[in-house]
């Protein structure tokens, strides 16, 4: 055989060969690290869902057939969404262009475009999109570039410092103003208020996308100036949004259903567009992140611009899926992740009764900080009991009544003192919430417990007690409660009671007319609590 007989086959190969090998993306993706990667498979998952949309709007036609069609990942990591909707476009686009090299230079340069959110990222995601780490390299599939980046954009961008945080991101300058040899985390595609400008930056033209997907990061450390993390993925759909495409999937903590700091804006623009047109969350994100475990699971949704109506949602849970078509999103404040649990709430919510919320202080009820060290072991008449939590463990101390900055007027009442937080993994049955304290008078507490107060006896506080007990207190509060943390809002849909008695679930069960379905999905949810809990 002749060389110029064999010669053409190459970049053919080259391309399509890839694939047999092992994917280093999946290797990637179950990989331990701070990034979460988005495994190859659960990409495509997603590709389906915008392939399936897109074909009710078309007439049925294929989206991976279609040579216009622009595509851009603003989150760039392994590349795998790239690679994935090339690999489809390729098949696609087969029968309009059917030498393959020819088709490939048109996918590369002119329907498929990302952003790197490292350095690293964007070499990763050329070579896994390109072959190559430089897209005009001699071993890049595409031919046509007049850049190493290809359409893989990425620029070291800096942060723009404020007294202590980032005016965009909320980054603590304290941690991450490090000079240019270190890693600043500051993402290119949030850190501007005019995304139209910086794209043709990118991408020196005014371009249009039709879909926009990724996997953004999820956190800053020390977000919001402080010391704990704080939520970044919004920002990146809310970025995306801006750039005005037909369809936005974005897969991102579930957290932002129910809860976050900084997330209440993001959660009602979300639940009330309309635009939402798919949504599917996973309770535990090891079913979509092998080896991932992401507090409250993770979810994926599909945004239509064209959509105005209710969403159909699919939960997946214990590897079972679940279909809700055509739900109301925006029914309440936050979002109900489970259909059946929807109409348990609708059963309690019907009898107008005041919520417990109005008896449950805010964070630091008596002004001490989880860290407080100014205790003591000792017992005196001049002192007071502290509970508190000290090296893992609960614990009384005391001290003067002086130390107590707020909510002194609750020092001689009984109070219930219910913990800040409550892990233990995400397997269900789940306890929900921590054990209860009833603290007699004199006392107060540090950061780690809400107070529950005020209540005129002991008998009171313990009725309240064996209330917060039991399943269907706790089952209200696990509808708002989606990572540790159980501040004051988590328990606006628990109805008040009589605080004359001891509380069964059964009294509740016949209170509220819940069948016997919904009783055993309570139970399926909520564990009994023991005295032997915490």
């Amino acid at each position: 055989m002749s060389r110029n007989a064999t010669a053409p086959a190459a970049p053919q190969a080259d391309f399509v060969l890839r694939g047999r090998n092992p994917d280093v993306l999946t290797c990637i993706a179950n990989l331990s690290n701070d990034e979460v990667f988005t495994p190859p498979e659960f990409a495509n998952r997603m590709l389906d869902t915008l392939a399936e949309a897109w074909a009710k709007d078309h007439g049925g036609k294929s989206l991976w057939a279609d040579p216009k069609v622009r595509f851009l990942d603003p989150c760039t990591k392994s590349g795998v969404f790239l690679r994935e909707i090339t690999r489809r476009l390729t098949d696609g686009l087969a029968k309009k262009m059917p030498d393959l090299q020819q088709r490939v230079n048109h996918i590369l340069t002119q329907q498929v475009y990302g952003i790197g959110i490292t350095q690293l990222t964007s070499l990763l995601a050329r070579r896994s999109l390109y072959c190559s780490k430089h897209a005009k390299g001699k071993h890049s599939v595409a031919k046509g570039f007049a850049t190493d980046a290809g359409n893989v954009w990425f620029k070291r961008i800096e942060h723009t410092w404020g007294e202590t945080k980032c005016e965009y991101c909320g980054a603590p300058r304290a941690i991450l103003d490090r000079g240019e040899q270190r890693e600043n985390y500051a993402y290119a595609f949030i850190h501007t208020r005019d995304i139209k400008t910086r794209i043709r930056e990118f991408f020196g033209d005014k371009m249009q996308f039709d879909v926009i997907i990724g996997n953004p990061p999820y956190q800053m450390k020390g977000g919001a100036g402080g010391t704990s993390d704080s939520s970044i993925y919004h920002l990146f759909v809310e970025q995306a949004m801006r750039l005005e495409p037909r369809y936005l999937s974005m897969v991102i903590p579930s957290r932002w259903l129910a809860g976050g700091r900084g997330l209440d804006e993001f959660r009602a623009d979300m639940l009330n567009s309309g635009r939402l047109r798919e949504l599917t969350d996973y309770q535990d994100s090891g079913e979509a992140f092998p080896g991932v475990q992401i507090k409250g699971g993770i979810c994926y949704f599909l945004w239509d611009t064209a959509h105005s109506g209710n969403c159909n949602v699919t939960r997946v849970a214990g590897g079972t899926e679940s279909r809700q078509r055509n739900r109301a999103l925006g029914e309440f404040d936050v979002f109900v992740r489970d259909e059946q649990a929807l109409g348990i709430l609708r059963k309690v919510l019907a009898k107008g009764e005041p919520s417990v919320i109005d008896l449950i202080s805010g964070d630091t009820p008596f002004g001490i900080a989880t860290n407080f060290d100014g205790w003591s072991e000792t017992q005196s008449k001049s002192k007071i009991a502290l509970h508190l939590i000290s090296k893992t463990k609960r614990t009384t101390g005391f001290v003067d009544r002086d130390v107590i900055r707020k909510n002194s007027d609750l020092i001689d009442l009984w109070k219930v003192l219910i913990p800040e937080a409550y892990g233990a993994g995400e397997s269900f049955p789940h306890q929900i919430l921590g054990k209860e304290i009833v603290a007699k008078p004199p006392s107060a507490c540090t950061q780690s417990y809400l107070t529950v107060a005020p209540f005129g006896s002991e008998r009171s506080a313990e009725s309240f007690a064996s209330y917060y007990r039991t399943r269907v207190f706790r089952f209200l509060v696990s509808l708002r409660k989606i990572t540790q943390h159980a501040l004051r809002s988590t328990y606006a849909w628990v109805p008040q009671q009589s605080w004359n008695r001891i509380w069964t679930d059964e009294q509740l069960y016949d209170k509220y007319g819940i069948s016997k379905s919904e009783i055993e999905f309570i139970n399926s949810m909520i564990r009994p609590m023991g005295e032997g809990d915490e």
